[in-house]
């Protein structure tokens, strides 16, 4: 059941935190800790926890009571009388209630295009931390197939590069390439096994420091973890349904998502009509279009031979 009484979150400093705790130790509450926070702290019916993100939560009955005694400096900007007494919550308010594990240090992996018959399959990696997970949660950032427009990736995107500095790794294999690779190895989810554990090591070379890496599971087994190497080896690497959920794979995936714009505009402006994404039924007309202009054996270029929408055309 969800709680009866609001979450109130406040975005607080270093100092400010502090500042509260002094004025919470002066009313002689007791503290205890709490999963990647300074401090948690039971005031009668009231939780407060300060996040190492910056987050600190108000949740209980008294919690606006609180505010006003020992953040009166926040206290405007509790909601009205008139105000719904149980706003839907943020996407940084479940995430704090449901996975604290999600601002542990860590990195997601995540992929893109491999469902597109046409462009490249692109896999990233991205690094996060307590801090930078609020962060990124509080821009939006959410799994890429969640995104409307094209336009909201490429500005999801720059705002996680400006919070990743060096923190992220892409691997984008062209169609080409995946072609050749397809032959050899003669399974997609091979491929992406591969893919995926060549952007974490790369990762890693940046962030030695990271302990642990979330992938969705696909296929049999656990397959990303047979082609690690030396550094991935040496972390914990869990492989689960739905790793979308968690706010570092959802970075890779709009890290992924938009390397993938970026290259099927390229490979639309050399093959001179707009490549559709996705494999239905526009799929297939436009690869019959573009064989009306182009030799047939220019296709691979462009496209994954090894869908079923070759055997159509």
């Amino acid at each position: 059941m969800p709680p009866a009484f609001p979450t109130l979150v406040f975005s607080l400093s270093p100092q400010e935190i502090l500042q509260l705790r002094q004025r919470l130790e002066r009313k002689g509450v007791s503290f205890a800790q709490a999963p990647y926070a300074h401090w948690r702290a039971v005031l009668g019916k009231t939780n407060v926890t300060a996040y190492c993100s910056g987050k600190t939560c108000f949740q209980g009955s008294e919690g606006a009571a609180w505010v006003r005694e020992c953040l009166p400096e926040r206290a405007g900007e509790l909601p009205s009388a008139g105000e719904e007494s149980t706003p839907e919550p943020s996407a940084l308010e479940k995430a704090l209630r449901s996975d604290p594990e999600m601002f542990a240090p860590h990195a997601g992996i995540d992929e893109s295009g491999k469902g597109d018959f046409f462009g490249p399959l692109v896999v990233a990696c991205a690094y996060t931390e307590a801090s930078t997970a609020g962060l990124l949660l509080d821009a939006g950032v959410r799994d890429s197939k969640a995104v409307s427009s094209d336009r909201q990736i490429l500005a999801l995107e720059a705002r996680i590069r400006e919070l990743l500095p060096r923190r992220f790794a892409l691997v984008a294999i062209s169609p080409e390439r995946l072609n050749q690779l397809h032959a050899q190895m003669g399974n997609l989810n091979q491929i992406l096994a591969w893919a995926h554990a060549r952007a974490l090591e790369s990762l890693l070379e940046q962030a030695p420091e990271c302990p642990r890496a979330i992938s969705d599971q696909f296929g049999k087994g656990n397959l990303v973890r047979r082609h690690l190497m030396e550094r991935g080896r040496k972390i914990l690497l869990d492989e689960h349904p739905k790793a979308e959920a968690d706010v570092a794979v959802a970075a890779a995936s709009i890290l992924a998502r938009a390397a993938y714009i970026r290259e099927i505009n390229r490979l639309s402006q050399a093959a001179g009509l707009r490549l559709p994404k996705g494999c239905g039924t526009n799929v297939l007309l436009c690869a019959k279009e573009f064989l009306t202009l182009h030799p047939r054996e220019t296709l691979g270029r462009f496209a994954k031979l090894f869908f079923k929408t070759s055997q159509n055309l």
